[in-house]
């Protein structure tokens, strides 16, 4: 009974709180599926498209917030990042939803992106931390899942507001807001996290001051986890630099391919992100915790870079179209994001653990966010069939990453992990004794 008690206790935790990337993803199709009507309505070129993108949840933005709330989360507990991190959401997604120009638009835009730099984490580290050692990956995959259906009802409701216009796309915004409102207040009553507060009780015993810097000083300052963040980086980073201009540009490749119809390449991203879910639920939430990781990892970055090939080089037309929208979807179920957030949660000591999960999602969001400045650009100039080198590139180089260099953690409790990386015990993240 003990069991089943702290199974369900902990799924329910880890619901509440992946409802956070339901929302988070679907900020950035809310904006991927509007840029061109914003950019109609305020009069802006590509150059400003590009630089929107650039500043929101999809890279800047939340960049910005994951800089700052890693830390946070280690210097103050999960529950408090994500328990406050919706209220600044709320208010960027209302001066999106009422916005009457580009400072206002840009406003709503970038707190957005701050709250979902924050909030991704630190959920990602509670779910972690809370779910039982032999389900890890399930419980991760479920906030796979939940990013997986923000953006398969964003694209949904953007065919069925698209008579609307761009009043439309404020009402996708506004339901963003109403669903921020409601997770907020569930997530209320959630516990902190049992391992952060063990933590945190060991660093008071010791008599030790942890501030807001502890967690990043204790991150950089063992050797160890300098390997573990260029491996979580080659694997995140370089896959996410193309998922980040899929997620807010997609439209625009799909335009370039030859599909123009924008009810048609709506309904293509649902059908995309369906099968995401779909692939994160019977793929990686199913065999994350029994099979390989490796080569579980290995099938859905081969699939994610056969789906480009098709897309960019053979012949335009639907079948290529369904091809991608298959290979794509399915591959980002069993891929990199998901497989990123549980290996950060088991590369890292408990008390720099979403210090790291910040400056990682930070790094991968930057580098989203440099690609974006000048991505509609190079779209329009070098063509999809150059720009596909770049894409492809990046897709192969996140497989090898993964594939030669994944960790044998599967199976293992996040105590006997920690044992196994550092040998000994990790020294508190301390910068000054609190006796002195």
């Amino acid at each position: 009974m003990t069991t089943q008690k702290r199974t369900l206790t902990a799924w329910k935790a880890t619901i509440a709180v992946a409802m956070s990337n339901y929302i988070e993803a679907g900020a950035i199709i809310a904006l991927a599926t509007s840029l061109s009507l914003w950019q109609e309505a305020f009069g802006f070129d590509d150059g400003v498209v590009g630089l929107v993108a650039a500043l929101s949840a999809n890279a800047f933005g939340a960049a910005i917030g994951a800089a700052i709330g890693g830390p946070l989360c280690d210097r103050l507990g999960r529950k408090f990042i994500y328990t406050y991190d919706l209220i600044v959401f709320m208010i960027g997604a209302l001066l999106v939803t009422f916005s009457s120009g580009l400072a206002m638009l840009l406003a709503g835009v970038i707190l957005m992106g701050i709250a979902v730099g924050a909030g991704v984490p630190a959920s990602w580290t509670y779910i972690a931390e809370e779910a039982p050692d032999a389900q890890r990956a399930a419980h991760v995959g479920t906030a796979q899942l939940a990013w997986s259906i923000g953006p398969a009802v964003g694209f949904l409701l953007a065919v069925v507001v698209g008579p609307l216009g761009l009043l439309g796309s404020r009402l996708i915004f506004l339901h963003l807001f109403v669903i921020a409102l409601i997770t907020w207040w569930v997530r209320r009553g959630l516990p902190e996290s049992r391992r952060w507060k063990e933590e945190r009780a060991a660093a008071t015993s010791a008599g030790t001051r942890v501030s807001f810097f502890s967690g990043m000083i204790g991150l950089l300052r063992e050797p160890r986890n300098w390997s573990a963040l260029a491996f979580l980086l080659g694997v995140y980073g370089l896959w996410n630099t193309v998922a980040g201009q899929a997620g807010i540009f997609q439209p625009r490749v799909y335009e370039a391919a030859g599909l123009e119809d924008p009810v048609q390449q709506n309904l293509l991203q649902v059908l995309v992100w369906g099968l995401t879910a779909a692939a994160t639920y019977f793929g990686f939430m199913r065999y994350g915790d029994r099979v390989s990781r490796r080569w579980l990892y290995f099938g859905g970055a081969a699939l994610g870079i056969v789906g480009w090939v098709v897309l960019v080089y053979a012949p335009p037309g639907m079948v290529s179209l369904l091809v991608f929208a298959v290979a794509w979807g399915v591959s980002a179920g069993i891929g990199a994001q998901a497989f990123y957030g549980l290996w950060t949660a088991e590369l890292f000591a408990t008390r720099y653990r979403a210090s790291a999960q910040g400056l990682l999602f930070m790094l991968a969001r930057v580098m989203v966010g440099l690609l974006s400045l000048v991505f509609p650009v190079l779209l329009s100039t070098i063509g999809l069939g150059n720009l596909g080198l770049v894409i492809l590139g990046l897709l192969v180089a996140a497989l090898v990453v993964g594939t030669v260099w994944a960790p044998k953690t599967d199976g293992k409790t996040l105590e006997q992990i920690e044992q196994e990386r550092y040998g000994r015990t990790v020294p508190l993240p301390a910068d000054v004794p609190a006796n002195r």
